[in-house]
């Protein structure tokens, strides 16, 4: 069955080369927020159906267990000395995975803080401090993978505690603090999780909270060695890291 992805032309070149392994055609729009438009017209000149992941996403997985994203989270942490995290720190990018984290602990009844991370140039942090589900941005988030100019219906604020919006300098930083500290090479939205767990652990500390503390390791680094991992395109979209480098040093 043909399969046709609809793309920015930002995409990731090993993301767009697994794509077409596959069998599946690219087409690309300029931007993120022309993505949905672009699918929706496709679909309809070549009489295909559009799977619109940011719309269904949320529904895609049964919430309440069945091995789900949640399910296997507190599942992995039943050995650990807190076994019910005290926050549990995630990106957003249709909205689905947070949608599920937070649902499912609401109807395990558990005491974990659901926190959601945004990048820069993304809705969903505006959309959550002042409830306006209309908000749309004319650009794309430049942490692939997540963020997105539009608020999508999968995004459920409600089952959010609170959000906090990361510069996109610190993910990049985050992401190469990582590697360098633990040679796991991963990609820049985990950088944005990883981030955010920190500053909650900072101030846990501060506040004297012991407890525990879990985001997810969400992409391969692999895939961006021509560029988030490149020095170069770094300092050419997105400038200096060394300020948020300096803080991370103090990490230990």
């Amino acid at each position: 069955m043909p399969f046709t992805a609809v793309l920015p032309k930002s995409t990731a070149k090993s993301k767009i080369d697994l794509i077409q392994f596959q069998g599946g055609e690219i087409h690309f729009v300029d931007a993120a927020p022309d993505m949905h438009q672009a699918s929706v017209e496709l679909a309809a000149e070549v009489g295909g159906y559009f799977m619109d992941q940011f719309t269904y996403a949320e529904r895609a997985t049964d919430w309440r267990g069945n091995n789900n994203i949640a399910e296997s989270l507190f599942r992995q942490m039943e050995r650990e000395p807190h076994p019910i995290p005290s926050v549990i720190v995630m990106s957003a990018g249709t909205g689905g995975t947070s949608a599920t984290l937070g649902r499912y602990i609401r109807y395990k009844g558990f005491n974990s803080e659901l926190v959601v991370v945004d990048p820069e140039n993304s809705v969903f942090f505006d959309s959550f401090q002042t409830g306006d589900r209309t908000l749309t941005r004319p650009c794309s988030s430049r942490i692939e993978g997540i963020g997105r100019p539009r608020v999508e219906k999968s995004f459920l604020a409600d089952v959010i505690n609170r959000m906090i919006q990361v510069p996109d300098a610190a993910s990049i930083a985050t992401m190469l603090w990582l590697d360098d500290r633990i040679r796991r090479r991963a990609g820049p939205s985990t950088g944005t999780n990883l981030w955010g767990a920190l500053q909650i652990a900072q101030e846990m500390e501060a506040a004297g909270r012991s407890g525990s503390i879990v985001t997810i390791l969400c992409d391969d680094g692999n895939r961006y060695l021509d560029t988030y991992y490149d020095p170069e395109w770094v300092m050419e979209n997105f400038g200096e890291t060394t300020s948020y480098d300096a803080i991370l040093a103090g990490y230990h």
